[in-house]
C-alpha cells in the first residue's frame, strides 16, 4: 500500500492576510466595517498631523482607497505597504501584525489568525522615513 503524503506549509496564506490588512485599513481609514472582527490601531506621525488645512483627512482617506498591489511593491502579497500622492506630496503607510496580546513587543506568530494578531497601520510623509 502507498500513501501520498501532502506537504504542510508553516507559512500563512498571503491571500488570507492581505483580505485582512485591506479590511483593517478600510475600517481603519474609511469606517468601513470588516465581515469578521479585527483588532488594531491607526497612528499618524505627528508632521501628518501638523501638515493643516485638511491634508491629514485627505492622506488618511486616500490610504484607504489605496488598491493597486503589484509584485513592485508588494512582494509578499500581504498588502501591508503603500504609497500615495496627497497634493503633490507621498505620503507612506505600513501595517505591522503582532501578537495580540504581546504590548506590541512581539510579530504575529500566525499572521492570518485575526483573534491573535493586532495590526498597527502607520501613516506617514515620505520625508518622514
Amino acid at each position: 500500500m502507498s500513501m501520498t503524503v501532502q506537504p504542510q506549509s508553516d507559512r500563512p496564506d498571503p491571500t488570507v492576510i492581505a483580505a485582512q490588512n485591506d479590511a483593517f485599513r478600510k475600517l481603519a481609514c474609511l469606517g468601513v466595517p470588516p465581515a469578521q472582527p479585527i483588532q488594531g490601531r491607526m497612528h499618524v506621525t505627528r508632521s501628518l498631523m501638523e501638515a493643516g488645512d485638511g491634508f491629514m483627512a485627505e492622506a488618511v482617506k486616500a490610504t484607504g482607497e489605496f488598491d493597486v498591489f503589484e509584485p513592485e511593491n508588494d512582494p509578499e502579497g500581504w498588502h501591508d505597504f503603500g504609497s500615495v500622492t496627497v497634493r503633490g506630496e507621498t505620503v507612506f503607510w505600513k501595517i505591522d501584525l503582532y501578537e495580540a496580546d504581546s504590548d506590541f513587543r512581539y510579530g504575529a506568530e500566525t499572521p492570518d489568525n485575526p483573534t491573535t494578531t493586532t495590526r498597527v497601520l502607520t501613516i506617514m510623509l515620505a520625508r518622514d522615513w
